[in-house]
């Protein structure tokens, strides 16, 4: 995070000059591609192509972390309860039934072993594009982008409040849960039980939805001080126009979301298995 409070990393980058708006798109058509499918091939592909994007944004694992740390134990979580929910259901998308050993007096077979693995490479190769677009796109230029191909000058710039007030929010929570271990509230491992952990964390749920309320407070009286919506149109101080790069991007966009469907229409349709 730097100094504009925002999850914003401002370095020189392809990426980086890339307007908004165009970003937001790749977001959308990124993820779009990402559900056509149930095929690890085409996962593994985007995981790579995200990679190489990061790369040309200069964007280091470490800058990256918490949000890479979450999503995976998101996608474990999801993969697990999968496993114990429905442990055939593998097999029942592709009536092939391989039987590994019984969860809660149920078989667990291997189709359903791969269709998690594959579920779950299918939400990491929307990580990549994700860490593009919240590390790359500055709040106020995003807003205004949005603007500019017609979105209400209010909406965008409540999208732009809600971008810079995710850090605030995850710096509020951590100042809470300091203030109350101080008070001797348990969060840590070895402190107390896992269960009680959890609830403890009730603790912190409170403070932060008043502290959030009271923000939206401050804000919101900044803005009807300063006349916010009292003009159908405004200016922007931070705003560009489209360039060659956006427009290359958009025809590539184009391009990659026909390919894709072609694909999956004719080639890669259904859930692939290949054993």
């Amino acid at each position: 995070m730097t100094t504009t409070g925002t999850l914003y990393i401002d370095k020189k980058s392809p990426i980086h000059s890339l307007d908004g708006s165009i970003k937001l798109l790749m977001l959308l058509v990124w993820t779009a591609v990402a559900f056509m499918f149930t095929d690890i091939r085409v996962f593994l592909g985007l995981i790579l192509g995200g990679a190489l994007l990061i790369k040309m944004a200069n964007i280091t694992f470490k800058e990256v972390k918490p949000l890479v740390i979450f999503l995976l134990i998101f996608t474990l979580f999801n993969s697990l309860f999968l496993i114990l929910i429905t442990p055939t259901y593998g097999s029942e998308l592709i009536d092939q039934y391989t039987p590994i050993f019984n969860i809660l007096g149920r078989p667990l077979t291997y189709e359903t072993l791969w269709f998690a693995v594959t579920l779950s490479l299918k939400y990491l190769s929307i990580l990549p594009i994700t860490i593009i677009f919240i590390f790359t796109t500055h709040p106020s230029r995003f807003a205004s982008s949005l603007n500019k191909i017609g979105v209400s000058y209010k909406i965008a710039y409540a999208v732009n409040i809600a971008l810079r007030y995710i850090p605030d929010v995850r710096d509020e929570f951590v100042n809470i849960m300091h203030a109350q271990e101080a008070r001797g509230v348990a969060f840590r491992k070895g402190e107390d039980s896992l269960i009680n952990r959890f609830k403890n964390y009730n603790t912190i749920l409170i403070p932060l939805v008043l502290s959030s309320l009271n923000r939206v407070e401050v804000v919101s009286n900044a803005m009807n001080l300063r006349g916010f919506g009292s003009e159908k149109t405004r200016s922007w101080y931070n705003g560009k126009k489209y360039d060659k790069f956006d427009f290359l991007a958009i025809t590539l966009l184009i391009i990659g979301t026909i390919i894709g469907i072609l694909i999956e229409k004719f080639y890669l349709s259904g859930f692939w298995y290949p054993f």
